[in-house]
């Protein structure tokens, strides 16, 4: 009923992957199984026979999900099933297409539709290291045009040393942590974090991975020479009229490539000169002939211009907007912006422009992470927003897309390195970007507020950060090629190459490349790295010309944080039956509590507007907690009066006795009139007695003993 094939990957450490086909998901173009442990992958793949008339891209759609049944689970949502994909699942869909998408023909445009689904888990084997090669060899298997195969793998600097997909224990102990992705020849594209780890570091790094990458992509060409795939669909997805393509390129490719030489640093204005030379083209044509071509005149004339600003970078050594290869744009840099947000900063440069604030919240505010491999709660989250007026354009406004989602992952990566640990930091935090304007970098922009924005809070940041995009022009025909420092939008379309690069002065905290052409040299990329280095350097001496540390105060507006650090056996009593003690610390004091327990130890959190509040909870709290000491003095309240003394509390929850003897030096006759419920005094702990653990006080111990007659 089946024909199994099955194929097993050896990588240089030990560690087996097999790759198996044939058995499920059989209607599907190309499907495999990959295992790594106990993690198991389905890929699928389905491409449509014919493209759709007038499509002039790839409709590549790239899904993965994960199956909360794969690690004995059940959903956290309301309905207990998997919904919509979560943040972390569009993130390694973003890592497949990435990978995936610059590896087809540039001329096939039919719907293709890539879905990896985490069928088991193993909590060691982390499975977006194993995405891209499930993908890549479900297209190896099937009759999909394809210039791979692709894979991609996890690398790690573990103590001085490099393993490639190392687990999951391995990696909270990493000071590098990438994802890579290549051909046999190339790499492709690279994502991740580090503790400030220098150029060289991640090179050697990325040079690691590319060899097992080449390893895994050899063993998915054989399988598909075993799986007999090795002839691909035939397919015309494109017509061309090279007559009026030669006719464009003789009329329009002076004129497009004199207005790239203005360096004109307004896109608006080279926008309007381009539309000009295309209007005076069309005006020329007859009715008949613009009928007729009209259809490949847009596409051709965006050709003119691909290859006209790439050559005057490539000849002229300068840029559309007039900057030579390394020069940043201008910046400017404010913080203390919006005057009620717990920190903010507006950071412009260029034409690029975001607006971000840094919001203290408390325990309450963390948010909750309901994943398959992972739960628990994050203090420290980022969100981007990227709204359509920000580049002139009208689009609906319906919530976070993918683009927005993985700018905004990369931004809080890069900030996440450089904040206080979570046991120095009593507060959730949330930074929020907002684009304004955008003509390239806007997630790098969001870095450099988003840092802003914290310091300005006063939050106790380690060290600023800034980030940078890079770009690049190649020629393999002559061989020239150019790094630009801080790409412009129409830079990253029309270049090789976006790098962007975060970090402060001392080293790299996170990176994100991909890169659109092959054969990029090392030497290529070690360029790039040292002149981002310049610029994140540039662009931190521009922030701190607006503010340099973290403010030594927090605002007056924002929420005060205390932590008290309690035994074990006083949560119960902080906490009161059913929550009745530290409800009634919260409404008396007007500070809000959490409590938690970790490492065999209570943590009581304290938020608070003011410093009254504070002091107040923090007095209940300590007097809940604290230890009752012989020969201590304390402050009493009368809680009964009896025949033979009364009855005291002189710490929050603790009476003893103040027998009769030892209210005054004086002999009382009895209890009548000496003292009313209600009453304060202070009294001196004179005993704990050892077997029933009652309290003896005394109130004359603190009164001047009289004269002897």
């Amino acid at each position: 009923m089946f024909n199994i094939h099955t194929k097993t990957i050896e990588m240089p450490d030990g560690k087996v992957i097999t790759i198996e086909t044939g058995k499920l998901a059989r209607q599907a173009d190309g499907s495999v199984v990959v295992r790594s442990g106990n993690t198991m992958l389905l890929a699928t793949v389905v491409a449509a026979q014919e493209h759709k008339e007038g499509t002039d891209f790839l409709p590549l759609s790239v899904d993965y999900q994960e199956k909360f049944g794969s690690a004995g689970k059940i959903p956290g949502s309301f309905q207990r099933r998997e919904g919509r994909l979560s943040d972390n699942e569009i993130l390694i869909s973003r890592l497949i297409d990435r990978a995936l998408r610059p590896i087809f023909p540039e001329d096939y445009h039919a719907e293709v539709q890539v879905i990896v689904t985490l069928i088991s888990a193993d909590a060691e084997v982390q499975p977006d290291a194993l995405a891209a090669l499930a993908a890549s060899s479900a297209i190896a298997v099937s009759d999909i045009p394809f210039n791979g195969p692709i894979s991609e793998v996890r690398v790690a600097k573990i103590n001085g040393e490099y393993i490639v997909n190392p687990t999951t224990t391995q990696i909270k102990s990493a000071s590098l942590d990438l994802i890579v992705a290549g051909t046999v020849d190339n790499i492709i594209m690279v994502e991740g974090e580090a503790d400030l780890c220098t150029e060289e570091e991640m090179i050697e790094a990325i040079k690691v991975a590319h060899e097992a990458i080449i390893v895994q992509v050899n063993a998915q060409k054989e399988f598909g020479v075993e799986v007999g795939k090795t002839e691909k669909r035939v397919y015309c997805h494109e017509t061309h009229d090279e007559e009026l393509r030669e006719r464009m390129n003789k009329e329009l490719y002076d004129k497009v490539y004199a207005v790239c030489l203005e360096g004109n640093n307004k896109k608006e204005v080279r926008k309007e000169k381009f539309g000009a030379i295309l209007d005076e083209f069309i005006a020329s044509l007859s009715e008949e002939e613009l009928a007729e071509k009209k259809q490949f005149i847009k596409p051709y004339f965006g050709d003119i211009q691909y290859y006209a600003s790439r050559n005057m970078v490539l000849d002229e050594r300068k840029r559309l907007d007039g900057r030579k290869l390394d020069e940043i744009r201008p910046i400017v840099c404010e913080v203390d912006f919006l005057p009620s947000a717990h920190g903010a900063a507006l950071f412009t440069r260029g034409e690029t422009q975001s607006l971000t604030t840094a919001t203290l919240g408390t325990k309450l505010d963390e948010m909750i992470v309901d994943q398959v491999m992972l739960s628990g709660y994050s203090k420290f989250f980022l969100h981007y927003n990227f709204p359509g007026f920000s580049t002139g354009e009208i689009k609906p406004n319906r919530g976070a897309g993918r683009r927005e989602i993985g700018h905004g992952n990369l931004a809080q990566r890069s900030l996440k390195k450089i904040l206080p640990p979570d046991s120095e930091n009593p507060y959730t935090i949330r930074v929020v970007s907002d684009i304004l304007e955008s003509n390239g970098s806007s997630s790098m922009a969001t870095v450099c507020a988003g840092c802003l924005a914290l310091m300005d809070a006063g939050v106790p940041i380690k060290a600023p950060i800034s980030g940078i995009a890079m770009g690049l022009i190649t020629d393999n025909a002559t061989g020239k090629w150019a790094v630009l420092s801080d790409i412009l939008g129409d830079e990253d379309h029309l270049g090789d190459m976006d790098f962007k690069v975060t970090g402060t002065e001392d080293g790299i905290t996170a990176c994100q490349m991909d890169i659109k052409i092959g054969g990029l040299s090392f030497e290529v990329l070690e360029q790039a790295l040292m002149q981002a280095k310049q610029g994140r350097i540039h662009i931190l001496g521009k922030m701190k010309e607006s503010i340099a540390v973290s403010r030594p105060e927090l605002k007056p507006h924002t929420p005060r944080a205390f932590t008290i650090v309690i035994d074990k056996e006083f949560i119960g009593a902080v906490i009161g039956p059913g929550g009745k003690i530290v409800q009634e610390i919260q409404r008396e004091s007007g500070a809000t509590i959490t409590i938690e327990e970790k490492d065999g130890k209570g943590y009581v959190s304290i938020f608070s507007s003011n410093g009254e509040s504070m002091d107040k909870a923090k007095k209940r709290v300590y007097g809940i907690v604290a230890t009752p000491e012989v020969g201590e003095v304390y402050d009493a309240k009368v809680k009964s009066i009896q025949p033979f003394g009364a009855f005291v509390e002189f710490m929050p929850g603790k009476e003893g006795l103040l027998h009769i003897s030892e209210i005054s030096w004086e002999r009382l006759p009895s209890m009548d009139g000496v003292l009313e419920i209600g009453e304060e005094l202070q009294v001196k702990l004179l005993e704990i007695d050892p077997k029933t653990g009652k309290f003896r006080l005394s109130r004359k111990a603190l009164l001047p003993r009289p004269e002897k007659k």
